[in-house]
């Protein structure tokens, strides 16, 4: 059978190969297309782009390997086509754009937490502290609040920030009295 002045065949690997070039393309430059996966969640183009290699694949591979006709051949793999587009969308693409996290974090972010002193702290001069989150631990510089003095290994609360630096003052945590 030939559709365009084409055989089939070479018609399905004409699509694979274009489609197989877009994929690469998209992997590049994809941000600038993925406000069109916005309104639509099946007008991502990593969905069309994966429904287009899909059938042309399917088609390409059954028209080679089977004698069915090629209108049997086209809704098989069109079939196909969706079912693994659709497990794609829903079992990687979705769950990908939902755990995207940043490990971004502004100074602003870290008053009120609680972190360790790594480095002394002196009286009139800085020490340094790390802070625990969930994407990993933070050092930073520090000064006493009040110029006072924290040892090692003590939990500091942030107060404040200057100049990049971080204002402690050393951390005593609430404790409920004994219910007797």
């Amino acid at each position: 059978m030939e559709v365009f002045g084409l055989p089939v065949t070479q018609l399905y690997l004409i699509v694979l190969v274009v489609a197989g070039l877009a994929t690469v393309l998209y992997l590049f430059f994809g941000d600038v297309a993925d406000g069109a996966g916005e309104a639509l969640p099946f007008v991502n183009p990593a969905v069309i782009l994966a429904f287009l290699t899909f059938l042309s694949a399917g088609g390409f591979i059954l028209e080679k390997t089977t004698g069915m006709g090629s209108g049997v051949i086209l809704a098989i793999s069109a079939a196909g086509s969706a079912v693994l587009s659709f497990l794609l969308y829903f079992f990687v693409l979705l769950p990908l754009r939902s755990a995207e996290a940043s490990t971004a974090y502004t100074d602003e972010s870290l008053l009120g937490e609680v972190g360790r002193v790594i480095v002394p702290v002196p009286a009139d001069g800085f020490g340094e502290v790390v802070i625990e989150t969930v994407n990993g631990l933070i050092p930073k510089r520090a000064s006493g609040y009040g110029n006072s003095e924290i040892a090692y290994g003590k939990e500091v609360l942030i107060l404040e920030i200057e100049d990049g630096a971080l204002i402690v003052k050393e951390y005593e945590p609430f404790r409920f009295p004994d219910a007797k």
